[in-house]
């Protein structure tokens, strides 16, 4: 009975979790671009990314798999960092899995994987960045895509800026 209830809690928020994907392709528009300190979470990224490579709904199973494993990188990132896993910061990995500006690229990676796209071009990041650019571009050397249309730009090893494309206001 449990199983079955965890399951059908599970479909009806990966269909809240669809409606809002649609509604965010549909409304936010193509020049609706924003600047964040914060990005997408861990499950929005896999989310994207599997309804992209699959055309459907993870299972309840492949979701459950994708948390496990991401528990085990997360607990080991922290472990092998405990000056990470006693400051504030760690909630960012622990509860959130939202990327933060500040992270290293270590840390991006950990939580949304490798990014679809890297670039090192001026024209280019200041195409996605767009009006924000003069301030965005103070910093980066470096952007890297990531579905849902999220660009993360870095100076170095360091998350410097974030924006997103097509969504309602953040």
């Amino acid at each position: 009975m449990e199983r079955k209830r965890t399951s059908r809690s599970f479909i009806a928020w990966s269909l809240v979790y669809v409606s809002a994907l649609a509604g965010c392709a549909t409304t936010g528009g193509e020049d609706n671009v924003q600047r964040a300190t914060q990005g997408p979470t861990a499950d929005e990224i896999y989310m994207a990314r599997f309804v992209g490579d699959y055309g459907r709904l993870p299972t309840f199973e492949e979701s459950t798999a994708f948390r496990a494993d991401l528990e085990d990188r997360v607990s080991g990132y922290l472990t092998s960092h405990p000056d990470i896993a006693t400051s504030e910061r760690a909630s960012q990995f622990r509860f959130h899995r939202r990327v933060a500006v500040g992270m290293s690229r270590e840390e991006v990676r950990l939580l949304l994987g490798a990014p679809l796209t890297t670039t090192g071009d001026p024209l280019v990041m200041a195409q996605a960045a767009r009006q924000f650019w003069a301030s965005v571009g103070q910093r980066a050397k470096e952007m890297w895509t990531y579905p849902g249309r999220w660009y993360l730009y870095f100076d170095g090893d360091r998350l410097v800026d974030l924006t997103v494309t097509g969504k309602e206001p953040l």
